[in-house]
C-alpha cells in the first residue's frame, strides 16, 4: 500500500509551545536549487510582542537559577542535537547546498560551540568580575549579572551562526526573542525542536520565523526588551534604524558587523561581556 507523504507543518516557539501565526501567515523556504522546502510561519508584530511575554515570564526563574544548574540545561541541549545530528547535516546539504563533510562540519561545530557555552556558565563571572583595589576600608567587588531580555536578528548560518548567540546569552542568565535566517529557517524550526525535548524551560529562547525587516523595528522599539544583538543584519541602514529605536530605553545593542562572520573560528567571551551588566558593590571592612 503507498503511503501518503506526512507533510510537516513549521511553526513559530513561543513560551515553550509551538503556535502558528497568528496573522495566518505563511512563505516558501526554498533549498539551494530554489526547489520547495515547506511553508514557514511568517511572525508577526504581534507574535513578537507575545514572544517577549514570554521571556519576560521566564527571565526571574532563569536568571536566579545557579550557573551551575544553567549550564548542565545549556548542555543537555547540546546532547538532544547530538541525537538529532543526522537530521540537521541533511537540511544544511539540503538548504545551503553544502556537500556532506561540510555539512556535518558545521552541524559538529554548532553542537561543540553549544558544549563550549555550556563549560562557562559557571566561570565566566570570575573571568569577568573582580575584587577592585581602592583606598579605604572597603570591600569593592563587582560582578556580572544578566541584562534581561534579549532581541537577536540570527546570522544566515542557519545552525552554527544560530546558536552561536544563542548559546552565550541564555549561560549568563538572560532569556532571548530570536528572528531565524529569513533564507534558512528549517534548522531553526529543528533547533526548537530541540529545546521542548531538553531542559530547557518555555520562555527562554522564543524563535520566529519571517522577515527581519518587518519584526525587528518592533523588537527594538519594545520597552520591555533590554539588549539588541543584530548578528545578523547585513543592511547599513536598517542596523543605524534599529539603533535608534533601541536608544528609547537605553537597549545594550550588540551592533551589526562590518564584514563577514566566519562563525567556524574559535569562539571568544565578547558575546558573553556584551551581553551583562556590571554590578559593583562596596562593603565596609569590619572595624
Amino acid at each position: 500500500m503507498t503511503r501518503l507523504d506526512v507533510r510537516k507543518t513549521h511553526k513559530l516557539y513561543i513560551g515553550g509551545a509551538f503556535p502558528r501565526s497568528e496573522s495566518g501567515r505563511t512563505f516558501e523556504a526554498l533549498d539551494a536549487k530554489g526547489g520547495f522546502l515547506g511553508n514557514m510561519a511568517l511572525a508577526s508584530r504581534k507574535d513578537a510582542r507575545d514572544a517577549v511575554l514570554a521571556a519576560r515570564k521566564a527571565f526571574g526563574g532563569w536568571s536566579t537559577r545557579t550557573p551551575y544548574n544553567r549550564g548542565q540545561v545549556v548542555y543537555r541541549l547540546a546532547e538532544v542535537m547530538e541525537g538529532r545530528r543526522d537530521q540537521f547535516i541533511e537540511q544544511l546539504r539540503a538548504a545551503e547546498g553544502l556537500n556532506d563533510k561540510k555539512a556535518t562540519t558545521y552541524v559538529d561545530a554548532a553542537i561543540d560551540r553549544v558544549v563550549w557555552y555550556a563549560g562557562w556558565a559557571d566561570k565566566y563571572v570570575q573571568v569577568l568580575g573582580n575584587g577592585n583595589p581602592v583606598s579605604g576600608p572597603f570591600f569593592n567587588l563587582s560582578t556580572p549579572e544578566p541584562t534581561g531580555v534579549v532581541a537577536t536578528v540570527a546570522p544566515s548560518g542557519p545552525l552554527l551562526g544560530l546558536v552561536s548567540v544563542i548559546a552565550p546569552a541564555i549561560v549568563t542568565g538572560n532569556t532571548v526573542v530570536v528572528i531565524a535566517s529569513e533564507k534558512y529557517p528549517v534548522p531553526a524550526v529543528t533547533l526548537s525542536e530541540c529545546m521542548a525535548t531538553s531542559d530547557l524551560p518555555g520562555g527562554v529562547v522564543n524563535i520566529l520565523t519571517g522577515k527581519a525587516a518587518e519584526i525587528a523595528p518592533w523588537l527594538a522599539s519594545h520597552m520591555d526588551v533590554n539588549a539588541l544583538d543584530l548578528a545578523g543584519v547585513d543592511d547599513p541602514e536598517l542596523a543605524a534604524s534599529l539603533e535608534v529605536a533601541a536608544a528609547d530605553n537605553l537597549k545594550r545593542v550588540l551592533r551589526a558587523p562590518t564584514a563577514p562572520v566566519d562563525w567556524l573560528a574559535e569562539p571568544t567571551l565578547a558575546r558573553l561581556e556584551g551581553l551583562v551588566e556590571t554590578k559593583t558593590v562596596w562593603h565596609p571592612i569590619g572595624v
